[in-house]
C-alpha cells in the first residue's frame, strides 16, 4: 500500500471572508433601501455587540480548555466535545463575518453622506464592526486549537502490522 499522507483538518480559511462580502452587500443593500425611501438610516441595537462579543468570549474560553486537554497527555480528549467546539468555532467564524460585514456596509454608506452621522447612530455600527472581527478572530484560532498533534513515534514497526488502518478491519474490507 503506497504510503498516504495523513488527513489535516479542512480549513476554509476563505469562508468567512465571502460571508463578510454577503454582508457587507447586504448592509449597503438596507441602507440605500431606506435612504431611497425617504427614512433613518438602521442603526443596530448595542445588544448585538455585546452578543457578539460575548459568543467569542465562550469560544476562546472552550478553546482553551480543550487545547490544554489535547496538550496534556494524561487526559483523554472526548470527541464528542471537541466535534462541538469545532462547529462551534466554525460557525463563529461564519456569524462573525457575516455580521462583521453588515456592520462595514452600514458604516460604508454613512462615509458617502454630505453631513456626518451623529455618533450615537454610527457607534453602534463600529461595534457590530469590531465585534464582527473579534468573533471571526476567535472562531478561527478555537478552529486550531482543535487539531489533534501527530503522534511522536508512538508506534513502532511492530504495532503498525498488528493495528492497521480501517482497511484492515472487517467493516471496510473491498469484497
Amino acid at each position: 500500500m503506497p504510503n498516504q499522507p495523513s488527513p489535516q483538518p479542512s480549513s476554509r480559511p476563505l469562508a468567512p471572508l465571502v460571508a463578510a462580502g454577503f454582508g457587507l452587500v447586504a448592509g449597503l443593500l438596507v441602507q440605500f433601501g431606506l435612504a431611497r425611501s425617504g427614512q433613518s438610516p438602521l442603526v443596530p441595537p448595542y445588544s448585538l455587540a455585546i452578543s457578539l462579543a460575548a459568543i467569542a468570549a465562550v469560544l476562546l474560553v472552550f478553546g482553551l480548555r480543550l487545547k490544554r486537554t489535547i496538550a496534556d497527555p494524561h487526559q483523554q480528549v472526548d470527541p464528542f466535545h471537541a466535534v462541538r467546539v469545532l462547529v462551534s468555532a466554525r460557525a463563529g467564524s461564519l456569524v462573525g463575518g457575516l455580521f462583521g460585514g453588515f456592520g462595514a456596509g452600514l458604516v460604508l454608506s454613512l462615509l458617502g453622506r454630505s453631513v456626518p452621522a451623529p455618533t450615537s447612530t454610527w457607534l453602534p455600527m463600529v461595534m457590530a464592526l469590531v465585534a464582527g472581527v473579534a468573533l471571526v478572530i476567535c472562531g478561527v484560532l478555537t478552529e486550531r486549537w482543535c487539531r489533534v498533534p501527530p503522534n511522536d513515534g508512538e508506534k513502532t514497526a511492530g504495532n503498525e502490522e498488528e493495528e492497521g488502518g480501517p482497511e484492515t478491519q472487517t467493516a471496510y474490507r473491498r469484497p
